[in-house]
C-alpha cells in the first residue's frame, strides 16, 4: 500500500502518524513538502517550489488564493511527473490542505482517498479576528479574511474525511462540512514527558534554575499578540516587585507566525520591553532552543503561563501540562476544553492582568502543590496521547478504505511465507 502525506512543513502535525506507518510491513510512505520542509527520516520526501508568488496586481483579497493556486498547480507537475515516470499511484493521502497544495489533486488521482487536516476556518467574529480591542478588525481585513475561505471551501469540497485537532476548530467549519469531519489530535509525545525533581535549566549567563526554584515560564512559537505576549510582558513588572525572587524564562522567537508586526518596532519583544523595562537579571529570553532545554524549562517551572487568542491550540500548553505544570491559561476557546479551573490548572481573563499576576503569586506561593493539582495536571493530557492520536487516524483510515491495516499486513507475511 501506498501512502503519501503532503505538508508544506512535512512532517508537520503528521510526524508521528507518518513514523508509524512507515514502520509497518507492506505500507510505504512518501511525503511532499517545500524546499524547506526538515521531513522525516525513512520517509522519502518530494520537494517542491511555486514558479513565482502572487502577482503585484493581483487583489489584496484574492492573494492568498492565488497563491494556493501556485501551490496547487506544482504539486500537481509533481505528481504527474512521479506517475509518468515511475507509474505512482497513492492508495491514500492525508494533507495539511492550508496553502493549496490539494487543489487539483484530486486531477492525477480521481478515485484516491484524500483525508485533510482542517486545522482552521476563519470567522470575522467569535474567533481570533476582532478578539482584541487593542487591534480592531478593519472593514479591508475583515472583507479579506472571508475571501481567504474560498481556498478552504474548495479543500472542504475536494476532500473525502477530514480531521481536527479540538471541537471548537471542529465547530468553526460551515455545518454541512461537520459530518465529514472528525475530531482527534495528533497528540503530544507524553511517554517522554513528565515532572522531573532534579531539572536543571542553564541559563545563557552560566545561572542555573532547578526545579523547586521560584521560576514563571511563557512559551510561543513566536512572541506576539496573539499568544498573549503584550498581556504576559505588561504583567511583568507589578509581579517582579511583588516576588524580589522569581525568574521569568521566555522561549520563542521574533519573528510573526500570526497577525503582524508593530509598526513602531522590529518586533514585538523589542516593542513591550522598551515600554515595560525589566530587570534582565531576572528575565532571561532564550530566544528558540532545542526540545531538550525546553523540556527542562517546563520542569523547573512552577508556573507556566498560556494565553492565547481564540485560535488554534499550542502544543506547548499539553506538554506543560504533560511535565506536570501548574499552567496559568486564558478563559478562551479551545483552551477551555483542555482547562478545569481550579482542577489541572487555572483560567484568567486575556485581558485581566491583574489576575494574572495574583495567580503567578499564589503559584509562587505554594511550590510544593499541596492539592494535588500537579498530578490531575499530568493525568489530563492522557486523552492528547500520540498512541490515541495515531489510533484515531487508524481507525478512520481503515473505515475510508474498506480494511484494515492488519489484513494488508497478514497478505505480506503469506507473500514472504510464500517466497
Amino acid at each position: 500500500m501506498n501512502i503519501l502525506f503532503i505538508h508544506q512543513n512535512f512532517p508537520g502535525q503528521f510526524r508521528h502518524l507518518a513514523a508509524h506507518l512507515a514502520r509497518q510491513p507492506g505500507i510505504h510512505v512518501r511525503a511532499i513538502g517545500r524546499e524547506q520542509a526538515p521531513g522525516l527520516a525513512g520517509i522519502r520526501l518530494h520537494r517542491y517550489r511555486p514558479h513565482r508568488r502572487a502577482g503585484k496586481n493581483t487583489h489584496p483579497y484574492a492573494r492568498t488564493f492565488e497563491e494556493g493556486v501556485l501551490h496547487g498547480q506544482q504539486v500537481l507537475r509533481l505528481l504527474l511527473d512521479l506517475q509518468r515516470q515511475e507509474g505512482y499511484r497513492p492508495d491514500l493521502v492525508i494533507a495539511h490542505p492550508g496553502w493549496g497544495e490539494t487543489l487539483y489533486l484530486k486531477q492525477a488521482f480521481p478515485h484516491t482517498p484524500l483525508i485533510h487536516f482542517c486545522e482552521y476556518y476563519y470567522r470575522t467574529q467569535g474567533a481570533d479576528a476582532g478578539f482584541d480591542p487593542e487591534f480592531p478588525l478593519a472593514l479591508h481585513s475583515a472583507a479579506a479574511i472571508h475571501s481567504r475561505n474560498a481556498l478552504h471551501l474548495l479543500n472542504l469540497e475536494n476532500c473525502d474525511l477530514g480531521v481536527t485537532p479540538t471541537r471548537w476548530q471542529h465547530g468553526l467549519h460551515p455545518a454541512a462540512y461537520r459530518d465529514k469531519i472528525r475530531v482527534i489530535h495528533e497528540g503530544i509525545d507524553t511517554a517522554n514527558l513528565g515532572p522531573n525533581p532534579n531539572a536543571v535549566l542553564t541559563l545563557p549567563d552560566g545561572r542555573q534554575l532547578k526545579a523547586g526554584d521560584p521560576v514563571i515560564t511563557y512559551v510561543a512559537r513566536n512572541l506576539e499578540p496573539y499568544r498573549g505576549f503584550h498581556r504576559f510582558m505588561r504583567a511583568l513588572p507589578k509581579l517582579l516587585q511583588a516576588h524580589p525572587d522569581c525568574q521569568i524564562v521566555v522561549i520563542g522567537g521574533n519573528d510573526v507566525s500570526y497577525g503582524s508586526r508593530p509598526k513602531d518596532a522590529p518586533d514585538w519583544r523589542t516593542k513591550l520591553l522598551r515600554e515595560n523595562p525589566v530587570d534582565p537579571a531576572r528575565v532571561h529570553f532564550l530566544g528558540k532552543v532545542p526540545y531538550a532545554t525546553y523540556r527542562s524549562a517546563l520542569q523547573v517551572s512552577a508556573a507556566h503561563v498560556y494565553l492565547t487568542y481564540p485560535f488554534v491550540l499550542s502544543w506547548s500548553l499539553l506538554e506543560a501540562l504533560a511535565c506536570g505544570c501548574p499552567v496559568i491559561a486564558s478563559d478562551t476557546a479551545p483552551v477551555r476544553e483542555v482547562i478545569r479551573h481550579g482542577d489541572n490548572g487555572w483560567l484568567v481573563d486575556f485581558f485581566d492582568g491583574d489576575a494574572l499576576v495574583e495567580r503567578m503569586l499564589h503559584a509562587l506561593a505554594d511550590p510544593r502543590d499541596g492539592n494535588g493539582l500537579r498530578e490531575r495536571a499530568r493525568r489530563s493530557v492522557r486523552d492528547y496521547s500520540v498512541d490515541k492520536g495515531i489510533r484515531g487516524y487508524l481507525t478512520e483510515m481503515e473505515r475510508l478504505l474498506g480494511h484494515s491495516f492488519a489484513t494488508i499486513q497478514a497478505k505480506v507475511h503469506q507473500i514472504e511465507e510464500i517466497s
